[in-house]
This record gives structure tokens, sequence and C-alpha cells, in this order.
């Protein structure tokens, strides 16, 4: 038998440690970025289908948009829901069993043949149980291992759902134009179930102790003063600020958690109508469905690389200066389509509110996180998704009787820029430097009213 050599013996040696020295909470924030592309990048490719089922089942833009609402409603219903789950028993379990519905739900959908049937199974079962691999599920389980780089970590997971915008809306079109709506949802189906449901069920897990390790992949100390000293600060990642509190409804008796629902409120009314409306504007600007679909694969793609600088940054900065500036340069995407003609304005509001559209998500869960700890912020982080969800699915019925009556979206869109701007002042009125932990790691007033 050959011996070894010296050089591949220390090569060897080289590969042990990097593996030991390897934080297994990047695998997790691996999976979760896989879940967010899957999950994001199909229902984001809902708008696609709108211009199709409307010759198809003689109907019109607003009669689909009552079932996009209802799955945006129904969806934030689910938050909490799902997030008191996340933390009373983990986040696997919610992200397995979501996908199992999911991709049942997928396939099912191609042999639905009218709006009442879609708002059932797309409106109903499958946006409730998105709610289980959503931003607000997601940031649940990444906060438990990440606090030094928790910005960065929760960028990767929110870059999953851009990199899904930008890859698979253009795919399902491509898709849809190749074969038919139906195949597209059938195979939309069994890519959760054959890519999405395995990699959940072989890498997520819950917390670092599930894995014997700490937060970050901070090593366990051996002495007595290092190892209280990493149970403070344990303890204080649990808690949170001053406002942190053993009841999650403790959260409503201070300002942060009404002003990041406003903002959340704003996001959603945003994000929801353009998702489900873009191609449909399109496609009345005279831009095709395969143009639009790459403009707003294009969009997430730049918000990609977006939100990864802002998660970064999010670590050395104030999150609620970013997170107003996220919100106001949106504002400025939704003037570009009511001031440019046609493409120049589709490309503008892709180039403009791809700098700005799922960067939302880690700064609002960190922001949760930093200010009420991560003890509930699977319950707060899901009931601040609510209000996202609420005001999408209002926006999303809004936006579509507006077009059936005026055959444009300009003041339905001079409505978004207008809120983004109110949601920009808000977000700008956070006392970050007071409330979160980040600056103030103290013990919390329990019970205590807080403006």
């Amino acid at each position: 038998m050959p011996i070894p050599s010296v050089n591949r013996l220390a090569r060897r040696a080289r590969v042990g440690a990097r593996r030991r020295n390897h934080f297994y909470g990047w695998n997790v924030v691996g999976a979760m970025f896989f879940g967010m592309f899957l999950v994001l990048g199909t229902r984001n490719g809902f708008g696609v289908f709108v211009e199709t089922w409307e010759r198809e089942w003689n109907v019109t833009t607003g009669e689909i948009s009552v079932a996009a609402a209802i799955g945006w409603i129904v969806n934030g219903f689910s938050q909490p829901i799902l997030g008191k789950l996340v933390d009373k028993h983990g986040g696997k379990i919610v992200v397995v069993v979501s996908f199992v519905v999911m991709g049942i739900s997928y396939l099912l959908l191609a042999f639905i043949d009218s709006v009442l049937m879609l708002a059932v199974l797309f409106g109903g079962v499958v946006s409730f149980f998105a709610g289980g691999v959503s931003p607000g599920t997601s940031g649940a389980v990444i906060t438990r291992w990440f606090q030094r780089k928790r910005g960065m970590a929760m960028s990767v997971v929110a870059a999953g759902g851009s990199l899904g915008g930008l890859v698979m809306v253009p795919f399902l079109a491509q898709l849809m134009l190749a074969t038919s709506w139906q195949t597209t949802w059938f195979i939309s189906g069994i890519l959760v179930l054959v890519l999405g449901l395995p990699v959940s069920i072989l890498v997520i897990r819950n917390s670092p102790e599930d894995m014997g390790v700490l937060p970050d992949g901070e090593a366990r100390a051996r002495d007595e003063q290092a190892s209280a000293d990493q149970r403070l600060r344990s303890q204080s990642m649990m808690r949170g600020g001053p406002l942190g509190s053993e009841s999650w409804t403790q959260a409503f008796k201070s300002w942060p958690m009404w002003q990041l629902s406003i903002g959340y409120f704003v996001c959603g009314i945003t994000t929801a109508s353009i998702s489900t409306h873009f191609v449909r504007w399109a496609i009345s600007e005279d831009i095709s469905q395969a143009n639009a679909a790459w403009a707003f694969g294009i969009l997430m793609g730049i918000n990609a690389g977006g939100v990864i600088l802002i998660g970064l940054m999010s670590d050395v900065f104030q999150r609620h200066y970013l997170l107003a500036m996220v919100y106001l340069v949106r504002g400025v995407a939704f003037v570009t389509l009511i001031i440019f003609p046609g493409a120049l304005a589709m490309w503008a509001f892709a180039v403009i509110g791809g700098a700005s559209w799922l960067a939302t998500v880690p700064l609002t869960t960190g922001l949760t996180a930093d200010v009420y700890g991560v003890r509930n912020v699977g319950m707060l982080g899901g009931l601040i998704n609510f209000s996202h969800q609420m005001g999408g699915g209002a926006a999303v019925l809004l936006f579509g009787l507006t077009f059936d009556k005026l055959g444009t979206y300009d003041p339905a869109f001079a409505a978004g820029a207008i809120c983004l701007a109110v949601a920009g002042i808000v977000i700008l009125t956070i006392k970050e430097t007071k409330y979160s932990v980040r600056y103030t790691p103290t013990t919390p007033a329990v019970g205590t009213s807080v403006s």
C-alpha cells in the first residue's frame, strides 16, 4: 500500500480544518435561499398568466385580481400563525410541510378552469402555505443562527427571492408560450417537490444548538468568565433591546412595531400590485408578454445585487436609515411609470425599482429582531408580514378595478408613489439608537409602554 506524500497529508489537514471551521448556519442560509428562489419566483410569475386567463375564461383583469387579492390576504393571515409555530416548534417542520402542500397544489392548478377554482386553490391553499417559505419565516430561522452577521445572512436569503424572479418569471413566460399554462404549473409543482422539498429536509436545522454550536459559529468558551460573557450575549440576542419582552403582545405598546408595520403595509401595496399587474400593464402599452417578463426578471436580478449590498451596509449603519432610503427610491421608480412612455418606462422601472425591491426584507426583519429579540421574532415578523399582505391584497384588487374602469394604471401608480413617500418618512422617525440591542444592550423593562 503506497504511503501518502507529505504534501497530500498537508492538503488533507487543510481540508479537515476548513470543514471544522465552517459554520453550519451558512448551510441553512443556502437552503432558505433556494426555498425563496422557488417560492417567490413562481408566485411572482402569477402576472404572466393574467392576460391568458382573461381570454380563455372570458373574464376581466378585475375578476382575476379578486383571486390574487384573496391570495395576498390569506397569505397575510398565515404569517403570524406559521410564525408562532416556528417560535414553538422550529422552522424545519413548517418549511417541509409547506413545500409538500404547495408542490401538490401547483400540480392541481393545471386542472382548474375558472376564477373561482383559482381563488380556492391559489388564493387559498397555495397562498396560506407560501407563508411557510416566506421572508418572515425565513427571517425567524436565520435570526437564531446569526447575530453579528444577521443583516448579511438575511440579505442572502432575500436575494434568493430576487434571483427567483430573475430566472423563474421569464422561464414561466417562455414555457407557457412553448407549451401551455397548464403544463407550466404542472412543471412548477414537480420542481417544488423534486428540488425544494429534499433540500429543506436534508439541510435545514432549527437553531445552532441543534448542531452543538453558538450563533455566528462562535466557539464555546472554556473558562468561566468567557462562558458567562457568552451567556449574556445569548440572553441579549433573545430579549433584544429595552422593548424586548417575554410576551409578544407587549410589542404593540411601543411605536417601532407600528412604524415597521406601516412601512411594510406600503411595501405590500407596491410589490403585490407590480407582481400581479406589471405584465398586464406592459401589454396595455403594446409591449410583448415575453419582453415584460424579461423586464421583471431583470428588475429582480438587479435587486439580488442591491439586497446583498444593503445587507453588508446594514451590519455597519443604522438599519432604519437604509430602509427609509429603499422606500423613497421605490417611490421614484413608480413615478417613472407615469412620466415616461411605454418601453422606456418599463426599463426605467426595472432598473430603479430593482435597486429597492426585496431590500426591505432583511432590514425590516433585522430591525424587528434587534428591537424585540429573537424569542418571539416568528410571531412578530408574521404580524408585520400580515400588514404587508393586507396592503398587497387591497392594492391588487384596486389596481385591477382601476384598469377595468379607466383603461390605465396611472392613478394607481401615483397613489403608490405617494404611499412610498409617506412610508419613508415614517421609517425615518424610528429611534433605532434608543431601542435596538445593537446600541442599547440593556435589560428590558417588561410590560412597560414606551413611545
